[in-house]
């Protein structure tokens, strides 16, 4: 199935235009119809202050977010209309948590396009925001840095493959940029081999169903124990000049991973290039 319906999310930080520049990159690419979705949290009052505090404080607050999510609209609007894109702009302030919003939109979608959260920007929103919407959008999600793409994402793509539910996931989910791309490549980082885990020869058989698929891929199999699993895939990154790594989301509990750590938030704060994540 190709990608025809993306969802990015705009917001008022300064990562947000880039987020855009790469989500209106995506959609030209593969023909796609892209809906940005402006949406903010809507701004509270502590209830134990809430009586010292004018309401006319609040509503300036509501007025402010407002009027930054409309100047985000504006650029995105500028930039699609340019690329000569399909697109509508839907722009709220989420009443409840932000995360359920996204997810809502983005289940009518292929793919979420969101951000990373940038610690210097608090405009960036939190980093549960997007773990929250992977968790519980029922859609794939691409995380594009707070820094930017530095160039279309999807070109030269790392597989981060553990033979597991949710990377077989992130690969389904990422096949339309997977067959588009100039090359892809396979990473097992200390892979466990016989009957239940990788196999005999570790990669060969999503390798050989990759390639089925009409896409050009190669496997890099990689024995390190002095590094976490994540710095092999950022050294890797790096080393290959990937733009993209496709990968499955929270493999353990979610609160195993919050007291442990974990590939997926050790990616998530040291992320260079685009994340595909499922799960």
């Amino acid at each position: 199935m190709a990608f025809k319906n993306l969802l990015v999310h705009l917001d008022p930080s300064k990562s947000s235009a880039k987020r855009a520049d790469a989500a209106i990159a995506l959609a030209a690419r593969h023909g796609a119809h892209l809906t940005a979705l402006a949406a903010a949290a809507m701004p509270t009052i502590p209830s134990y202050v809430e009586a010292q505090i004018p309401a006319a404080v609040f509503e300036q607050a509501r007025e402010s977010t407002m009027e930054s999510l409309t100047a985000a609209v504006d650029g995105f609007t500028k930039k699609a209309g340019a690329a000569g894109i399909a697109f509508e702009v839907r722009k709220e302030l989420a009443k409840g948590p932000l995360a359920e919003l996204i997810s809502q939109h983005a289940r009518y979608s292929d793919l979420a396009i969101l951000g990373q959260s940038d610690p210097d920007d608090p405009l960036s929103g939190e980093p549960e925001l997007s773990e929250d919407v992977i968790l519980g959008g029922g859609r794939p999600v691409l995380m594009i840095p707070y820094i930017g793409a530095m160039q279309e994402p999807g070109r030269k793509v790392v597989v981060a493959w553990d033979a597991g539910r949710e990377a077989a996931r992130a690969v389904n989910d990422a096949m339309p940029l997977l067959a588009a791309a100039e090359q892809v490549s396979v990473l097992i980082v200390n892979p466990k081999r016989g009957p239940g885990a990788h196999g005999d020869e570790p990669g060969a058989d999503i390798a050989t169903h990759l390639a089925r698929h009409g896409v050009k891929v190669d496997v890099k199999v990689y024995t390190q124990r002095d590094l976490s699993i994540a710095d092999v895939i950022l050294a890797r990154i790096s080393d290959d000049g990937a733009d993209l790594v496709v990968m499955g989301a929270y493999g353990h509990a979610r609160l195993r991973e919050m007291v442990l750590g974990g590939v997926t938030r050790e990616m998530f704060r040291h992320m260079t290039v685009p994340l595909f994540m499922s799960h």
